[in-house]
């Protein structure tokens, strides 16, 4: 019979998957610093906090083992003096005399205990260094059993030997065994450090500082907010790239500004004879061949004017505050007296820094738009976070998704879902996202709740 056993994997230790999981590069990304400021002081922190490591270790395992064991060495000549000379005593009267003259010339405190023991060994604690050193010296001049004790006494340190008749005692200064200024080193080299980290952070403010300026005026540039009080400062590269900013900032607006003044030259000119085709046109009488033309050469002016308010852009216009609602409610108003159905529904009052006559103009050109393909419009405003979030739904057909981009694009009409008779230049909705970007927000086209298409406008705040 052959054998049916299915072989599975051995799993892998929950502690091993999680190993995997992780992956390193993330962990260091989630853990480092997001900030220039951060990252600058981890440069400065990490090979000072690593040369500290590296010189207490060398410190503490080289010269303060080095110099507790020169000094442990000494005690235990000195202890094996004490005992030679403690062999040739006789007597109580001996031992007293001996133990008064070894405490006047040795610095040493000799006790003689005769009939004692020795007691149980002590627990040397977390630092047993001073107690092992002692040790192995004693073991090295002793054949007799030793005890040793280095943590009971803040001064001194105990030791012990058994002999036949009793104990003998002596008792260390603590200076004369271990090396006692260790933690002046210490504490120099901490309170250095810490110096030298403030003096880093104070710097690295300093430099920092100019560079968070410059992003706070791209970021305004972006916006389409002025910089009047934005100078370069910093280091010389930082003060580079404001230079270039301030640069570009000034070559696109003369960009802007030669393209204004070159359009509304022609836009001049061609409304001088627009304007006398209608003077001419109006004097030829009210033939219905008139009126076709008349009607032709109104829309030719209005096609002008739409060029024109696109190739303008933003213009030389001034960001301010904006009370919203009463802004929104200006715009129902003039919507109401061409003939749209237009409603503003507020939740409270809210105020967005924008330009006035350029968000005026993104806005009406969304309401007009939903007015013309609608029986009924709906403006709405709300604040999320940092943007401020700006509706216009209407009731119309609507816009397939997959054509909602497109309609953003410059002279491209969507006859195939709006109203086809509905003249236009197609640059409605171009207009409006042009001024939407220049505010640093965006527009998109969604599907509205009443049916139709919904307008987003989205601004910060």
């Amino acid at each position: 019979m052959a054998d049916t056993t299915v072989t599975r994997p051995t799993p892998r230790p929950p502690a091993r998957r999680f190993l995997a999981a992780i992956d390193p590069s993330v962990l260091i990304k989630d853990l480092t610093p997001r900030g220039l400021f951060g990252r600058s002081l981890i440069i400065v922190i990490a090979p000072m906090l690593l040369l500290q490591i590296v010189t207490t270790f060398v410190f503490l395992d080289r010269h303060w083992e080095k110099v507790t064991r020169g000094l442990a060495y000494m005690a235990a000549n000195d202890m094996a003096l004490i005992m030679s000379l403690y062999d040739d005593l006789t007597g109580t009267r001996e031992y007293e005399a001996f133990a008064e003259r070894i405490g006047s010339t040795v610095e040493v405190q000799v006790f003689i205990w005769p009939g004692e023991r020795l007691p149980p060994k002590v627990d040397p604690g977390l630092f047993p260094m001073l107690q092992d050193s002692l040790e192995a010296e004693m073991a090295q001049r002793f054949d007799e059993p030793i005890w040793i004790d280095t943590v009971t006494y803040e001064k001194y340190v105990d030791v012990r030997i058994q002999k036949p008749e009793g104990v003998v005692r002596a008792l260390f200064l603590r200076s004369r065994v271990s090396a006692t200024n260790s933690h002046i080193f210490l504490s120099w080299m901490a309170a250095a450090s810490i110096i030298l980290l403030l003096v880093a952070v104070l710097f690295l403010r300093g430099q920092v500082r100019p560079i968070q300026r410059l992003a706070h005026a791209a970021e305004a540039f972006g916006l389409g907010r002025d910089m009047p009080d934005f100078k370069p400062t910093g280091a010389t590269e930082v003060r580079r790239a404001a230079q270039s900013l301030i640069v570009m900032r000034d070559r696109l607006a003369r960009q802007i500004e030669q393209r204004t003044s070159m359009l509304a030259g022609v836009s001049h000119d061609l409304k001088t004879p627009l304007t006398r085709f209608k003077l001419q046109l109006a004097m030829m009488g009210d033939d219905p061949e008139i009126k076709e033309l008349e009607r032709d050469v109104t829309e030719m002016q209005r096609l002008l004017d739409e060029y024109l308010d696109f190739a303008r852009g933003q213009g030389g216009e001034t960001a301010k505050s904006l009370d919203l609602e009463e802004f929104l409610e200006d715009i129902r108003v003039n919507a109401a007296r061409k003939g749209g159905n237009v409603t503003l529904d507020m939740d409270g009052p809210l105020n967005v820094r924008a330009r006035p006559a350029a968000l005026k103009r993104c806005i009406t050109n969304l309401v007009e738009n939903a007015a013309g393909h609608a029986d009924h419009v709906r403006l709405s405003a709300v604040q999320h976070g940092h943007s401020v979030e700006i509706y216009v739904d209407d009731d119309g057909p609507g816009i397939p998704p997959e054509q909602m981009e497109d309609a953003f694009r410059p002279f491209h009409r969507l006859d195939e879902s709006r109203n086809q008779n509905r003249s236009g230049s197609g640059l409605g909705l171009a207009i409006a996202r042009d001024v939407a970007r220049g505010h640093g927000g965006e527009i998109l086209l969604l599907e509205s709740p009443l049916g139709g298409l919904r307008a987003l406008v989205q601004l910060p705040v």
